[in-house]
């Protein structure tokens, strides 16, 4: 079966950071790996996401404080988080395509996704 597990979330201090991590079990060569995160109360929303290739794209709200990166070996996801503020409060979702030929902000394109990791900042 094909699964993603996210880990590392938790409460964090204003101004601290978090690296959250995505493991990807009975499924290798993503075509696009990335993350989502729905604060309370509001619609999911895109984060950023890695090609196959290893580029990465990031959400206009995040862009500058948040680095996604990749490590083939372990198939796995890391989503950096600098410099916490309140507004980062939210579940974080790990979502994943096999499909090409580029990758999309859209949730609605990625066919798997984990249960989410949340992140309270205080």
């Amino acid at each position: 079966d094909v699964q993603l597990v996210e880990s590392g979330g938790g409460s964090v201090q204003a101004g601290g950071s978090l690296t959250l991590s995505c493991v990807a079990t009975g499924i290798y060569r993503l075509y696009c790996w990335g993350w989502f995160r729905q604060p309370p109360g509001k619609q999911r929303e895109f984060v950023g996401v890695v090609e196959r290739s290893g580029r990465p794209t990031y959400g206009d709200s995040v862009k500058g404080r948040f680095t996604i990166s990749k490590n083939s070996a372990n198939n796995t996801l890391d989503l950096q988080i600098l410099n916490l503020n309140t507004d980062d409060t939210a579940m974080y979702y790990c979502a994943a395509t096999l499909r090409g030929p580029y990758c999309s902000s859209v949730e609605g394109r990625y066919t798997f996704w984990g249960q989410g990791t949340q992140v309270t900042v205080s």
